[in-house]
C-alpha cells in the first residue's frame, strides 16, 4: 500500500516538492521541525520538511523521554521557562495520550543534599502554581516511613523524606513521528535522509535549497518563499552555509542513559535524585526496565553519532550505586545505553548544567529564519512563535493572510480518541476487537496502548498478513508493525524500525537481535535494495548494537592506563 508517508513514495515526495514554490521549507525532522510543519500546515502553508537523517534520530529520539516541566530550572531562576512548558506538558498529553502519560515522581531529600525539607515542598509549590498543575496531580510531601514505601531501594542513611509530584513520561521518538505524520495527514510534505547542501539566493535572499537525496545520489533543487533552519545541532552547519553565522552560537552538550533489567533493577517508582556533585539524576522504570540518566558534558565529537564513553558510563553508575545502594550494580548489568546531543545556546563561563534551554529565534541578512534551543516538551510554543513570524512575512510580502495557530487543541497522529480522559476506555473497547480478531490480549493492549486511534490500521494489517506470519519467519508481533511502519512511517532502514519506530534497541535489545535478520531480508525485498544496499543497512544496524553496549573507549582501557574521568557538571 502507498500511502502519502509510505517509505515506498520517498522519491515522489520530492519531486512533488520540486514542482512548484512552497510556503515554508523547513531543514530538520526532529520534534522542532516537525511542531513547526504541523503549525504551518495546519494554516494551509504549502509545506515541505527535509532531514538528512532518520525522523527523530538526533536530539529527538536520545532525551530522557519525559515531557516535564523543568523543575530544575527553578534553582536557576528560570521561571518564564518553568512557566511555559510546565503549561505545555498537558497540552501534549491532551493531543497524544497514547505517546505521553502521568507519572508521579519521588524526588528524596538526605541531610546535606541538594534539597532540603523546606525547599523542596517551596519548589514544589511554586512549580505547581508557575505550570498550572490541575488540582489531583499537585506535589504531595511525605515522610521517611512514606518516602521508603514509594521506592524501598532508596538510600536510607541521612534520608529526611521525599517531595511527590507529577511529571510526564514519553516516547520522544513516537511523540515526533505522530507530529509529522499530523502534518502530513494535512498536506505537508517530508523526506527523511534529504540532506540540504546548498542554499540558492535570488539578488541575495535565500530561495530555495539544493537537496541530496543520501539514498539515491540524486539531487534536486526545491523552491521556497521562506526557509526555516530546524536542524537542532546542526543549524550553526547551515548558518555557515548561509555565511551568517555570527552573534550567538550553539554549545553542543551530551546525554547518556543507561538500560538495566528489572529482575537486577527492580525499581517501582520514577525518582529524581541528586548526585553527589550537585547534579540531579532521573531513574524511571518502564517496560520490564528501568533506565537512568543523564550527563551533561561539553560535546565537541561527532555529532550524528555520539557515543557512551567508559567515564559517562562510570558517572551513571556510580549514581545509581549511591541512591540505591542496595542493588549494586556493575558494567555486566547494563543491557543497552543511547547517548544524546542537547543543541543548546553559547552562555561564557556557564557549566553545561547551567545553560539556559530557552528557545531563541534569529533572521539572517538573506532571510534565512533559525530556531534553535528549546525543550521537547515546549515544540508546540515554539513552532507557533515560528509560523507566527512567517505567516506576517509572508502577508507583509503580498501573500494571502493565514489564519491563527489551531494546534493547543489538535489531536496529533494516533490522538484521535476523543480526549485524554476517554483514553484508558479507547483502549479497552480496542482490545476487546482486536481480541475478536483472534490476536492475543496483550498483544492487542500492546498495539493499542503504542499506536492509539491508528491501531485500527494495525488490525487491518494483521488481517491482510495473517497467511503469511504462519508460514514465514516473522511473527505478527513483528510483521504488523513493520509493515506499518513502512506503509505509514516512512521506515526505509532497519535501525528506523527498530530504534525509532519501536524504541527495542533501548528497552528490548534481545528482540532485535532476535529477528534483526529476518527485518532486514523483509525490508530488503519490499524495498528492492541492491546487495549493496542490504549489507551496508545490516551493518549500520549491528554498529548501533554494538554501541548500545560497549563504550567506545572501551578497548583503549586493554592496552593504556584508563583516563581519569571527565568532570560531570
Amino acid at each position: 500500500m502507498t500511502t502519502a508517508f509510505s517509505s515506498k513514495r520517498r522519491e515522489m515526495t520530492l519531486q512533488d516538492m520540486v514542482n512548484g514554490t512552497l510556503d515554508v521549507l523547513v531543514i530538520g525532522g526532529g520534534i522542532t521541525g516537525s511542531g513547526i510543519a504541523l503549525d504551518a500546515a495546519s494554516r494551509g502553508m504549502d509545506v515541505g520538511l527535509v532531514e538528512m537523517q532518520d525522523y527523530a534520530a538526533g536530539t529527538s529520539s536520545r532525551s530522557t523521554k519525559l515531557v516535564h516541566g523543568g523543575l530544575r530550572y527553578l534553582k536557576q531562576l528560570e521561571v518564564g521557562v518553568v512557566a511555559e512548558v510546565g503549561k505545555e506538558r498537558a497540552i501534549v498529553y491532551e493531543n497524544g495520550p497514547h505517546v505521553t502519560t502521568p507519572e508521579w515522581m519521588l524526588l528524596p531529600f538526605h541531610k546535606g543534599g541538594t534539597f532540603g525539607k523546606f525547599t523542596t515542598s517551596m519548589g514544589l509549590r511554586v512549580y505547581d502554581f508557575l505550570a498550572g498543575v490541575k488540582r489531583s496531580e499537585r506535589r504531595k510531601m511525605l515522610s521517611v516511613s512514606e518516602t521508603l514505601s514509594k521506592e524501598p531501594l532508596i538510600k536510607k542513611k541521612d534520608l529526611k523524606g521525599g517531595g511527590y509530584y507529577v511529571e510526564y513520561r514519553t516516547d520522544d521518538a513516537r511523540l515526533t513521528i505522530e507530529v509529522l505524520k499530523e502534518a502530513v495527514s494535512k498536506g505537508a510534505l517530508a523526506v527523511n535522509y534529504a540532506k540540504v547542501t546548498e542554499f540558492i539566493y535570488e539578488k541575495d535572499i535565500v530561495a530555495g535549497v539544493v537537496i541530496t537525496d543520501l539514498l539515491s545520489g540524486r539531487t534536486y533543487e526545491v523552491r521556497a518563499r521562506k526557509i526555516v533552519n530546524a536542524a537542532g545541532p546542526w543549524v550553526d552547519t547551515l548558518r555557515e552555509m548561509d555565511h551568517s553565522k555570527i552573534g550567538k552560537t550553539l554549545q553542543l552538550t551530551k546525554g547518556i542513559h543507561l538500560v538495566i533489567d528489572q529482575k537486577r533493577f527492580p525499581l517501582r517508582q520514577a525518582i529524581y535524585f541528586d548526585t553527589p556533585d550537585g547534579r540531579m539524576v532521573f531513574a524511571i522504570p518502564r517496560d520490564g526496565k528501568t533506565y537512568v540518566g543523564t550527563t551533561d558534558t561539553v560535546y565537541k565529537a561527532d555529532t550524528s553519532h555520539p557515543r557512551m564513553t567508559v567515564a559517562d558510563r562510570k558517572y551513571v553508575m556510580d549514581a545509581i550505586n549511591y541512591m540505591f545502594p542496595e542493588v549494586q550494580i556493575t558494567e555486566k548489568d547494563i543491557e543497552s545505553s543511547w547517548a544524546g546531543v542537547r543543541p543548546l545556546i553559547h552562555e561564557e563561563g556557564k557549566d553545561p548544567s547551567e545553560i539556559s534551554r530557552k528557545d531563541e529565534i534569529w533572521q539572517s541578512d538573506s532571510g534565512l529564519i533559525t530556531i534553535a534551543g528549546g525543550k521537547l516538551t515546549g515544540y508546540r510554543k515554539m513552532a507557533e512563535t515560528v509560523v507566527d513570524k512567517v505567516a506576517s512575512q509572508l502577508q507583509a510580502e503580498g501573500h494571502s493572510a493565514f489564519p491563527a495557530c489551531s494546534t493547543k487543541h489538535m489531536p496529533i497522529s494516533g490522538g484521535h480518541v476523543g480526549g485524554s480522559d476517554k483514553f484508558k476506555a479507547f483502549v479497552a473497547e480496542k482490545v476487546e476487537q482486536g481480541i475478536k480478531q483472534g490476536l492475543p490480549r496483550e498483544l492487542a493492549a500492546k498495539w493499542t496502548s503504542s499506536y492509539g486511534s491508528n491501531v485500527d490500521r494495525l488490525y487491518e494489517i494483521a488481517a491482510e498478513c495473517a497467511a503469511e506470519a504462519a508460514a514465514g519467519p516473522l511473527p505478527l508481533e513483528v510483521l504488523v508493525p513493520l509493515r506499518y511502519a513502512m506503509e505509514e512511517e516512512m521506515t526505509v532502514k532497519p535501525a528506523d524500525f527498530f530504534i525509532r519506530r519501536t524504541g527495542a534497541l533501548f528497552f528490548n535489545i534481545q528482540w532485535v537481535r532476535t529477528w534483526k535478520q529476518h527485518v532486514v531480508n523483509y525490508m530488503a525485498e519490499s524495498l528492492g535494495w541492491s546487495p549493496e544496499q542490504k549489507m551496508s543497512y545490516a551493518s549500520e544496524l549491528e554498529m548501533y548494537l554494538h554501541d548500545a553496549v560497549v563504550p567506545e573507549d572501551a578497548e583503549n582501557l586493554r592496552s593504556s592506563k584508563a583516563r581519569e574521568p571527565q568532570k560531570i557538571s
